[in-house]
């Protein structure tokens, strides 16, 4: 049984850590909310350049651009998105194993976050180029990554181009989601729930009504390489928000179970130190009735 300044100094070391994570969680609350708002208010135009772009696709031959070609052999390039820092619960290992799907044999690896390198050098994947995350990524920041991958799928032997990220649902649901790039295909197709960001949106024009000036070919040479760049920075701004939401539910948690953790270990220190106190009194009584008799 552990002594009275055993129990005493576990609950002192205890009480110390409930603090830290108690201030990691305010932290983290204070920037989820910047980060969430950010993530959200980018999601409408997303989803609407990409439906747009898809009309315009259809209007042209998709052989006369390469982002638009269909590759039935070569490699897949993924660009993976994670944290550089941990303590945000299983955001990062539900993230792994969503990667874990991919073939090592055809797959390279673009990586955005210090966590998702550490892993595909430990799983023995090809990573061929890592780029840092900033706490508040700008959308020229992240554009030295798409325009990574842009290059890479016109001059490589490259069969597409997806993006693994968590997606940000709310403050305590982050899903892991893979979302092809290149070739341009339609967010539907790639199983994007869009119902959430048209609701407060306005609807693109359908395609009879669609006027296209000069020509498409000239609107999507413009216009695809900034979508991809876009798009790369949505994914960024969702993870940010998915992994300040977890650290935020994971500090919580820590401090809630640190806070019943120090409950217990009182009510064990009380408990001995009764006991403590009655052994002592009855010695002393015993002694008393000694001496007396």
């Amino acid at each position: 049984m552990s002594s009275l300044r055993d129990i005493r100094r576990h609950i002192r070391s205890v009480r110390n850590t409930a603090q830290v994570t108690k201030a990691m969680e305010m932290i983290a609350s204070a920037k989820m909310r910047k980060a969430q708002q950010a993530a959200i208010n980018g999601r409408p135009y997303a989803f609407f350049l990409n439906r747009m772009l898809v009309s315009v696709r259809d209007h042209v031959d998709h052989l006369l651009h390469p982002f638009l070609q269909q590759r039935e052999a070569g490699r897949t390039l993924v660009i993976l998105l994670s944290t550089d820092r941990g303590l945000c619960g299983g955001l990062n290992s539900n993230l792994f194993r969503e990667v874990a799907k991919c073939n090592r044999a055809t797959t390279d690896f673009i990586s955005v976050g210090r966590k998702g390198t550490q892993f595909l050098t430990r799983a023995g994947y090809t990573v061929i180029a890592e780029f840092p995350i900033k706490e508040a990524p700008t959308a020229l920041d992240m554009r030295s990554v798409s325009k990574f991958a842009r290059e890479h799928f016109l001059t490589n032997d490259c069969r597409g181009v997806n993006i693994i990220f968590p997606r940000f649902i709310n403050t305590l649901s982050q899903k892991p989601q893979l979302i092809p790039l290149l070739p341009i295909t339609s967010l539907e197709e790639a199983g994007v729930d869009i119902s959430e960001s048209i609701e407060t949106a306005v609807s693109v024009a359908s395609d009879s009504e669609l006027l296209i000036e000069p020509h498409p070919q000239a609107v999507l040479n413009t216009l695809l390489p900034f979508y991809i760049d876009f798009l790369v920075y949505q994914f960024t701004l969702a993870t940010r928000a998915s992994e300040h939401s977890a650290r935020m539910v994971a500090m919580k948690s820590a401090t809630d179970s640190a806070n019943k953790l120090i409950k217990d270990l009182t009510l064990s220190y009380n408990k001995q130190r009764q006991n403590s106190i009655t052994t002592e009194i009855l010695e002393i009584a015993t002694a008393q009735l000694a001496m007396n008799g």
